[in-house]
C-alpha cells in the first residue's frame, strides 16, 4: 500500500469539506419545510412594510464613514503582529534588538500614515456630519394675498 504524500492529504481534506457542505445543504433541503407565504416573500423580513424602490438614494457619508471605519479596523491587523513582537522577550535581546527596532520603525511609519489619512479626511469635512435643512414648501397660489387677508379678516 503507498503512502499519502502532503498535496494528497490536503486534496481529501478539501474533497471531505466540500462533500461535507454539499450533504449538509442536501439534507437541509430535504428536511426543511416549504410553506412560502406573500409576507416571508416581502424584500425585507423584519416586521416592517418596505416603502418604496429599493434603489432609494442614500448619503454618500454612509459610506464613507463605513470605509474609514474598515481602514482603522484593518490597522488592528496589521499592529498584532508587531505587539507579539514586543511580547516576546527573546526576540528583543537577539541581535541586539534589531528586529524590535525594526518593527517599532515599522510601526510608526504605519501609524504616521494612518493619521495622514485621518488628517485629509478631517480636513476635506468628511467626518462632519452635516444635518439637511429642512426645505419649505413653496406653493405658488393663484389666490392672490389680499383674498387671504380679506379671509383672515372676517374669521
Amino acid at each position: 500500500m503507498t503512502e499519502i504524500g502532503g498535496f494528497g492529504i490536503v486534496l481529501l481534506f478539501i474533497v471531505g469539506g466540500l462533500g461535507f457542505v454539499i450533504l449538509m445543504l442536501l439534507v437541509g433541503k430535504i428536511l426543511r419545510p416549504k410553506n412560502p407565504t406573500s409576507e416571508k416573500q416581502t424584500t425585507y423580513e423584519s416586521g416592517e412594510e418596505p416603502l418604496g424602490s429599493a434603489w432609494g438614494k442614500f448619503n454618500v457619508r454612509f459610506y464613507v464613514i463605513a470605509l474609514i471605519f474598515l481602514l482603522f479596523e484593518a490597522e488592528l491587523v496589521f499592529l498584532f503582529p508587531w505587539a507579539t513582537v514586543f511580547g516576546d522577550e527573546q526576540m528583543i535581546h537577539d541581535t541586539d534588538g534589531l528586529w524590535a527596532r525594526f518593527s517599532l520603525v515599522e510601526t510608526f511609519i504605519f501609524i504616521g500614515i494612518l493619521a495622514v489619512g485621518l488628517a485629509y479626511v478631517w480636513a476635506r469635512g468628511m467626518l462632519g456630519w452635516v444635518r439637511p435643512k429642512p426645505e419649505r414648501p413653496n406653493f405658488k397660489s393663484k389666490i392672490p394675498k389680499e383674498v387671504y387677508r380679506e379671509f383672515n379678516e372676517r374669521n
